[in-house]
Parts: C-alpha cells; sequence; structure tokens
C-alpha cells in the first residue's frame, strides 16, 4: 500500500487528554490537551513519531482538533506552536480563540 493510500484518521482519546492521528491504525502522532478550570483547553505539545514525519500529519491532527473542538462548541488557548502557526494561518469556523497573556508579532 503506497502512502497515498494509507488511511489516515484523527480520534479524540479524552482519557489520555489528546488527539491522535493513526495512519493504517497505527498511532503516528497526537496533539495533547489540558482542561482548566473554566473548561477551556491548552494545547501544550505536538508530536509526530519520527517514522511518520513528513507527511504533514501535524497539520492534519490540530486541523481536525481545532475542527473538532469548534463543533463542540469549547475554548482553545495555543501554546503549542504548531497549533498557534495553525491558527494564526486558518479560519476554523466556530472556534473560541483565547491567546496567552504574551506578546505576538503582527
Amino acid at each position: 500500500m503506497t502512502e497515498t493510500q494509507a488511511q489516515t484518521i484523527v480520534t479524540r482519546n479524552d482519557e489520555d487528554r489528546r488527539y491522535e492521528v493513526h495512519v493504517d491504525e497505527v498511532l503516528a502522532g497526537f496533539t495533547v490537551f489540558r482542561i482548566d478550570a473554566k473548561g477551556r483547553l491548552h494545547f501544550p505539545h505536538t508530536e509526530v513519531d519520527p517514522a511518520f514525519r513528513g507527511r504533514g500529519l501535524a497539520q492534519i491532527v490540530v486541523s481536525e482538533a481545532m475542527a473538532d473542538v469548534a463543533r463542540r462548541g469549547e475554548t482553545v488557548v495555543p501554546h503549542c506552536p504548531v497549533v498557534v502557526k495553525y491558527l494564526r494561518t486558518h479560519d476554523v469556523p466556530g472556534l473560541i480563540v483565547e491567546w496567552p497573556d504574551q506578546p505576538h508579532p503582527e
């Protein structure tokens, strides 16, 4: 099976508090979230297994995670550089983003 035929699925794993991307049922990467006292989802870290790098999986898992959070009506607080970059370059309809209290370049 070629890379283009590989099945890529993103799921939310509430037990481990992360969104996972699987390629042909193998865990290839994830983006972690933690829930604060206000119910906001803080995204501090995204990781892709070195064996799966170069396939755009970090962007896929973050994209699907943000879309799912928007559908659920939850709020995102981005900390992870991958999540920050994604949110600065993509519009996610209905997503509520609360930027951390730190200066951001314009």
